[in-house]
């Protein structure tokens, strides 16, 4: 582990990643069109056929995907030190559909308040209240454990998370950093897994990133689910700490409606 001024990184040279990470100080506005990537119909509401079943129009893009759109900004704005040390709250409130035309729109003064918009009525769909910097590592709380999860961060869970979304800033690969949206689509493989019943959906991430991850790692999910109660449909509450090599590079607070009404 090599420990520099972006933070601990594991098994890369620190000085080669400073030299590439120069960034603006201000998020600016962006635009894109919402798609879905094609792991994400493991959950059927992100598909036409699943969404329409569930009573909405057409599928709902995941909100790791709106996530990784909303951190575009921040990516362009603070560069790898954002990725190694911020993070922020994450909110929906109301689905992205596939093929939305999305405006991600932050503030101006920091912490930056980012907003996803669409032509729908409700707007923002989603809003990622940004920091410079996370709180520290804290324990998890007491709950139900859940099975520890192992991936191989490339390909799905690698450095071009985003750009497979249609972004193509290329800081995360430019670099060989596993993409921040991976963190929450970790995240989301315990609920899918181990957690919901049937269709489901993510509806809030507090996310911390604690160090720098290189695509090619081994990451071990350990999950607690905290709490359980019942809000348009059963949700539950996750204590999510992401580590690699033994260093909990991200930990998360992850809320899902994990049993849609009537399911």
């Amino acid at each position: 582990m090599i420990t520099g001024g972006l933070g601990s990184f594991h098994g890369a040279h620190v000085g080669s990643i400073l030299m590439t990470s120069a960034a603006s100080s201000l998020p600016r506005d962006w635009t894109v069109i919402a798609v879905n990537l094609p792991e994400h119909a493991r959950n059927a509401i992100h598909t036409d056929a699943g969404a329409q079943a569930a009573g909405f129009p057409r599928a709902l893009v995941a909100g790791v995907s709106t996530y990784a759109y909303l951190v575009h900004p921040l990516l362009e704005a603070r560069g790898l030190d954002w990725v190694a040390h911020g993070g922020g709250e994450l909110r929906f409130r109301r689905p992205v559909f596939a093929g939305d035309v999305v405006r991600l729109q932050p503030t101006t003064e920091d912490p930056f308040m980012i907003y996803a918009v669409t032509s729908e009525q409700d707007q923002p769909r989603a809003m990622f209240h940004a920091v410079s910097v996370a709180e520290p590592l804290v324990p998890m709380r007491d709950g139900e454990v859940m099975p520890d999860l192992h991936f191989e961060l490339h390909g799905e869970w690698g450095s071009d998370y985003g750009k497979r979304l249609g972004d193509d800033h290329a800081l995360c690969t430019d670099n060989d950093v596993v993409h921040p949206a991976v963190w929450p689509a970790l995240a989301n493989q315990v609920m899918q897994n181990h957690v919901a019943r049937g269709q489901w959906i993510h509806t809030r991430s507090i996310i911390r990133h604690h160090a720098l991850a290189r695509s090619g790692s081994t990451a071990t999910v350990r999950t607690n689910i905290v709490r359980r109660y019942e809000q348009g449909g059963e949700r539950a509450i996750a204590d999510v700490h992401i580590a690699v090599d033994g260093i909990v590079v991200a930990s998360l607070e992850h809320e899902a409606i994990i049993a849609l009404p009537g399911s």
